[in-house]
């Protein structure tokens, strides 16, 4: 039986997450998404002066403490293989761990890619990259708390399980970095990195979301995948049409992400009638 204490707070997470859901539903969320990018600068222990912001972000980006977690890899690896295999059989036993995982993921995400502690800047941050990757890290523990997507068996379209292909081939991540060109070895499904990479497991979790459509969390849904166009762009339009020549296949698996993050914005802006479902779904749990 739950405790007064215990249903107070729970009344309160809805009531945050009704808001959230009608704000960012408005105009000026995007813009503010977007706005953002210019007004949240780097940072460096070192001195900060805004004519090297691109220099400090490439660095930043460049030396994170992500590559020195490789030895710790496959762990991350397994444990999202396991997740995500688990989920089509325990279905709605799996709402709460999945959003668990995926808020951790996103705050790992935050540190480990965007901060570096090396000797040109000292402590560097991708400033704006850990405020866009935490907001999303929220939106995922907010889940976790109002419970809003059911992953329970019901007939989908076929056109939602297309979400699939990209986000495995995003999983993968099929690319020798010495040359820089695909290497489809099916170790890299254990030793990529990627489940520690935003870019390749945004789209893992948003081929989630976007199977359970319509009984999704449109909060999660759309904080995701507005995030993730704007990282898309960013790899996407540099790697595959500025760079061709060098990292096209880069940029090439960025397109899952850009690809499920557009098409996640846009199903989280169309009217549904899901929340009655979602309701229905938080009495029965």
């Amino acid at each position: 039986m739950l405790t007064l204490d215990v249903v107070t707070t729970m009344k309160k997470m809805e009531s945050i997450q009704r808001r959230l859901e009608a704000k960012t539903r408005r105009w000026w969320f995007f813009v503010a998404l977007v706005a953002i990018q210019f007004l949240v600068l780097p940072f460096s222990s070192k001195g900060f002066f805004p004519e090297k912001t691109g220099e400090i972000i490439g660095y930043t980006l460049g030396h994170a403490i992500w590559f020195e977690c490789v030895p710790a890899f496959p762990v991350f690896q397994i444990v999202a293989i396991v997740l995500f295999t688990t989920i089509p059989v325990l279905r709605n036993k799996m709402r709460v761990v999945l959003a668990v995982h995926a808020g951790i993921s996103y705050v790992l995400f935050a540190i480990l890619q965007n901060v570096a502690v090396a000797p040109r800047f000292g402590l560097s941050i991708v400033t704006v990259n850990v405020v866009m990757f935490l907001m999303v890290a929220a939106t995922w523990f907010l889940e976790a708390a109002v419970v809003r997507n059911d992953l329970s068996s019901r007939r989908r379209h076929p056109w939602q399980f297309a979400a699939i292909a990209p986000a495995v081939l995003a999983f993968w991540l099929p690319i020798n970095w010495s040359t820089g060109l695909p290497d489809f070895r099916l170790l890299y499904f254990l030793t990529s990195g990627s489940a520690l990479a935003f870019c390749m497991m945004t789209p893992v979790y948003l081929a989630v979301l976007i199977i359970v459509y319509p009984q999704v969390n449109l909060l999660t849904l759309r904080v995701t995948s507005s995030v993730g166009v704007i990282m898309g762009l960013y790899n996407v339009i540099p790697k595959l049409v500025l760079r061709a020549y060098s990292s096209w296949w880069d940029g090439a698996l960025h397109i899952p992400l850009l690809l499920l993050s557009v098409w996640g914005v846009a199903l989280s802006m169309t009217k549904l009638e899901a929340a009655g479902h979602n309701e229905q779904i938080l009495r029965t749990s």
